[in-house]
């Protein structure tokens, strides 16, 4: 395909995808309309187009419903140190990649220091991931003079990330050189040509390649400037004009998807560090199903056993402590399915054991009441008096909690142990929850319903007996 560079035309309104200024957007994010029980949306009041989804199907993790886990290592010498942010920009661009295959719930993160990790749940097509990925990104513009090679050729060029000379085994190779990398590029979009016959890619430079295109472009005009990824030719446009102001223009016969292709390969071609895959693991999703199986079995098995021991050992309480369970259960999944939290086998487990949590504090809150039922106060004062003397060991030990989750989810960060990430979330979320069920729910529910009941002739509704008084 032939195709040209040339400077950006100036004077053109730039506008985003859907056509909408920041100011509008915000504007127009008032209208909130949910729909469904799948999905919510906001809306454009005026038009009615949407200007946010997002769907509500729980999301689940690699080992629930199977998919791709990957491990990528920094492609250097091991004595050659890697700064954090070096890693911080490879993961962005490796989650940028693969975001723009269309790959969704993927999880990308880095571990340790030379490693990052990344996670595909429900993924079928693994072929076109690992291709992606296996790419060490390495965008680089070479001066092939008059040459104009086909896209799929390799070429051999004078630059390598770890700065080694460049020397080909056979001596006839010509060894290109190369004007820039891909780390000068700012930013890249497509759109289309003037008679909308056809489309084209704009892109900008950083001020280092700028200043490289202002040198370069107007002593080669009409010579080709080859853009590789990995060394491979994936288009070859001919310089028609210099390139001055650092913006400029790819033309030429694309189709849509072929500009768009294009641009997710300048946009995200360049990583500051190669990466090669160390390991790969598929998990089949027939797996994933029984894991998911057995967790919810588990689940309801668990719950089931608190709702039981809350109505029989505390009666009354009891019963409205497994309501107010019930509703927290509820909230929990709730959010679960709006932040997302991505559910995994951990992540249950944290859920499960909040259930546990989330009876926690109404078990002080009735061994309590029952201890000032026991000296005689009336129902209603003793039951303010029970929850302000268990308020600060249900206040300390859910605190606690949130240390050691917060303590989890670093841990998880820094050593890319999505596992334990996932059961800190879920298990402090869970807290979270149990405190607004315990502080707004139980205790009003308390007083709704026991106000006016007389304690005296209904002891065993409070699990007390006869004697007392």
């Amino acid at each position: 395909m032939d195709a040209s560079v040339k400077p950006a035309a100036t004077g053109r309104t730039t506008v985003d995808a859907h056509g909408k200024t920041t100011r509008e957007v915000n504007e127009e994010l008032r209208a909130l309309i949910a729909s469904g029980q799948r999905a919510i949306e906001i809306l454009n009041p005026v038009t009615d187009d949407p200007l946010l989804s997002r769907n509500l199907e729980p999301r689940l993790g690699l080992d629930l419903q199977g998919g791709l886990q990957v491990l990528l290592e920094a492609d250097i010498p091991a004595d050659q140190q890697i700064d954090s942010e070096s890693m911080e920009i490879a993961r962005d661009i490796v989650q940028q990649r693969t975001d723009a295959l269309g790959v969704n719930e993927n999880i990308i993160q880095i571990a340790g220091d030379r490693r990052i990790v990344g996670e595909f749940p429900g993924l079928a097509d693994t072929e076109s991931v690992l291709a992606t990925i296996q790419q060490t990104g390495l965008l680089e513009f070479v001066d092939t003079g008059d040459f104009s090679p086909e896209p799929g050729t390799i070429l051999v060029t004078d630059y390598s990330p770890t700065g080694e000379t460049i020397t080909p085994s056979d001596p006839e190779t010509i060894v290109y050189r190369t004007i820039m990398t891909g780390a000068d590029l700012e930013s890249v979009v497509v759109s289309q040509d003037t008679l909308a016959t056809s489309y084209m890619i704009n892109f900008t430079l950083k001020s280092d390649g700028a200043q490289i295109f202002a040198d370069h472009t107007p002593a080669n005009i009409g010579k080709s400037l080859t853009i590789l990824l990995d060394k491979q030719v994936i288009s070859s446009p001919i310089i028609n004009d210099a390139i001055i102001g650092g913006q400029g223009t790819i033309s030429g016969s694309f189709t849509l998807d072929e500009a768009n292709a294009f641009a997710i390969q300048l946009r995200y071609g360049s990583l500051p560090i190669p990466l090669k895959i160390v390991e790969t693991r598929i998990i089949g999703p027939t797996l994933g199903a029984d894991s998911l199986s057995k967790s919810l079995v588990a689940g309801l098995i668990g719950f089931g056993l608190v709702v039981v021991f809350m109505a029989g050992y505390y009666r009354l309480p009891g019963l409205l402590a497994d309501v107010a369970l019930i509703l927290y259960v509820s909230l929990t999944f709730a959010l679960f399915k709006l932040v997302p939290v991505t559910l995994t086998l951990p992540g249950i487990a944290g859920f499960v054991l909040s259930i546990g949590v989330a009876v926690d504090a109404n078990i002080l809150i009735f061994e309590r009441l029952k201890e000032e039922l026991k000296e005689g106060l009336r129902l209603q004062n003793a039951i303010e008096k029970a929850w302000n003397r268990a308020w600060p060991s249900i206040r300390d030990s859910n605190l606690s909690t949130l240390i050691t989750c917060g303590i989890l989810f670093w841990f998880g960060s820094a050593f890319g142990a999505s596992i334990v990430k996932g059961f800190a979330v879920t298990l402090a979320l869970g807290v979270f929850v149990s405190l607004f069920t315990a502080i707004f729910v139980t205790h009003n529910l308390l007083h709704m319903w026991l106000d006016n009941i007389k304690v005296a002739d209904h002891l065993p509704w409070f699990g007390l007996r006869s004697e007392a008084k």
